[in-house]
This record gives C-alpha cells, sequence and structure tokens, in this order.
C-alpha cells in the first residue's frame, strides 16, 4: 500500500508504503534515483530505538551507485506497529525474517545491504541465512562486535540490561542515558545534541527496550566466530570516538579476513551515522565502485 510520494531532492523520488507482515504493519520508503539505470539496490537497516528514515536520510541524499534504496522501520520502532497496537517483544531472527518478506515484497533478487548497530547485526544475520541475496555489505557499529574477547562483549549486556528494566520501569531517561554512557562513553556531550539523541530514543520506550532485549537474549546463543565465517564482502565503519576495543577487533577482522575492510571515522561516536552523514555515504559510494570493479 502506498502512502505517499514525493521528490526529496533532484536526484530521488521516495514513496513512503505500507507492508503486513507477520502480525505487524511495517512502515518502509523506497527511494529511486532518476539519473541511474543500474538496477542496483540497497537494503539500509536502522539501530534500536531510532527510525530509519532518521537514521539514513542524510545518507541517502549524498548517495551515487545505487537506483533503489530501500528504508524499512523495524518492528517496535519508527512507524511500524503490531496490529494488536502494543509493543510486543521480538528477537533478532524475527527480524531477519521480517526482511526477507519485505524484500520479496520489492522482488529483489539480490542486493546490497547496510546496518547500523543493531540494523548491523540483522545483516550479518541475514548474509548468514540467505548468502546468496546479499551482494555488498557494510556495517555501521555492529551490534555485539564491541570486543575481540567474545566473553567480554557478552558480560557488557548487563549493563544494556539494566538500561531495559529502566525503560520498563517508566525510568525512561535514566535507561537512555545509562544506554548512552555504556555505548559512547567517550562521547563528546553537546547538549543539543544529546537532547536530540534522548529524546528520538524515548519516542518509543518501551520498542527500545525490546529492542535492547532482543541483542541480549541472541548473545546467549550466537556463535560469533561462525557468523563472521558467513559473511561475505564487508566494509566495517566506526566512529572514531567509540571504544578502543571496537577499534582493535575490527583492526584484526581486517588484517585475518581477506574480504573484510575497517574505516574509522574521525569526530564521531557510535551516532556516526547522524554526525557524519556525508563522510559515511562517500565510504559507501567509494567502496561501491571498488567492489563492482574489482
Amino acid at each position: 500500500m502506498w502512502l505517499a510520494s514525493q521528490v526529496i531532492n533532484k536526484h530521488y523520488q521516495v514513496k513512503k508504503c505500507q507492508l503486513d507482515i507477520a502480525g505487524h504493519l511495517y512502515t518502509y520508503r523506497l527511494y529511486k534515483r532518476h539519473d541511474i539505470d543500474n538496477q542496483r539496490c540497497i537494503l539500509l537497516l536502522h539501530g534500536a530505538g531510532v527510525a530509519g528514515v532518521d537514521t539514513w536520510s542524510n545518507i541517502i541524499a549524498k548517495l551515487t551507485q545505487w537506483q533503489y534504496v530501500l528504508v524499512p522501520d523495524l518492528r517496535g520502532m519508527g512507524e511500524t506497529v503490531s496490529h494488536c497496537k502494543g509493543e510486543l517483544a521480538f528477537s533478532v531472527e524475527e527480524l531477519v525474517q521480517d526482511m526477507h518478506s519485505l524484500v520479496a515484497a520489492q522482488g529483489w533478487d539480490s542486493f546490497d545491504l547496510a546496518g547500523y548497530s543493531l540494523g548491523a547485526l540483522v545483516s550479518m544475520l541475514y548474509k548468514q541465512r540467505y548468502s546468496s541475496q546479499v551482494r555488498q555489505q557494510y556495517l555501521l557499529e555492529p551490534g555485539l562486535f564491541d570486543c575481540t574477547d567474545w566473553n567480554e562483549s557478552k558480560l557488557l549486556r548487563a549493563q544494556y540490561a539494566q538500561a531495559v528494566l529502566d525503560l520498563r520501569n517508566n525510568q525512561g531517561l535514566i535507561g537512555v542515558t545509562n544506554f548512552l554512557n555504556t555505548i559512547s562513553p567517550q562521547r563528546r556531550i553537546l547538549q543539543k545534541a544529546e537532547d536530540i539523541a534522548i529524546a528520538r530514543l524515548l519516542k518509543r520506550q518501551l520498542g527500545f527496550a525490546n529492542a535492547l532485549q532482543s541483542v541480549n537474549d541472541l548473545a546467549l546463543l550466537l556463535d560469533r566466530e561462525q557468523l563472521v565465517l558467513d559473511q561475505g564482502n564487508v566494509v566495517s565503519i566506526i566512529g572514531g570516538l567509540s571504544v578502543e576495543s571496537m577499534h582493535q577487533y575490527h583492526q584484526l577482522l581486517a588484517k585475518k579476513l581477506p574480504h573484510w575492510q575497517y574505516f574509522s571515522v574521525k569526530g564521531c561516536d557510535h551516532s556516526l551515522p547522524y554526525q557524519k552523514p556525508r563522510q559515511i555515504a562517500a565510504i559507501l559510494n567509494r567502496m561501491s565502485v571498488s567492489i563492482s570493479s574489482a
């Protein structure tokens, strides 16, 4: 179902649509670039507690290599709602299956895939399950990939578990602040930007709590080493102000794996899609051309 169609700049037209998937009314946006006829497609997945359009719109405006760009709101976030109108718990695996249904509805046989935080984790699981569909991957600060030591990464989930409790017990501001302090402990706090980030995450705080819980649940079951081995051409992009252990891990992956490339973006933290959209788009564009011509 189409909801609206508009031109967002001289290059892109965007259609806002809805689709029934697994008991949810999914809202998504499909962007089409008029000056490209290469049939190349990319799916962009947002992080926990934030909407797709907020995460990706400034990046999309600078993309030059894709004719079609698909941006959904995942369960519990943005404008996607359950049919029962409540905030239902979900698993990361359910998000993977939702995206498979969404892509099938578009008739896409193969596409590039970019994800931020939770969305990057969904992207990696999607690649593992549906390997032949995914071409190039772009991972922005992927969830559960913050430490070289997997046990150390899992131990961090206790801090996110406390944020979940706060969000569910009407202590939303405390929960969001604890989340930001855990995921971006070295961020430069500019009050206006901090207030915007907090307001964004509080908009659907129970949906945010469910998203964090889904990652905590996955951490108990995930074979992270096998997930890494099951990936294809990967570009991982990490904020320069993010914790050093994350940089060390992604540097190690890039050194060990021939198809894994790592970029650090100066002057930003976990919120890099919002802080450095021009630089992120430039990396996606450049690596798309590099991979395509390889």
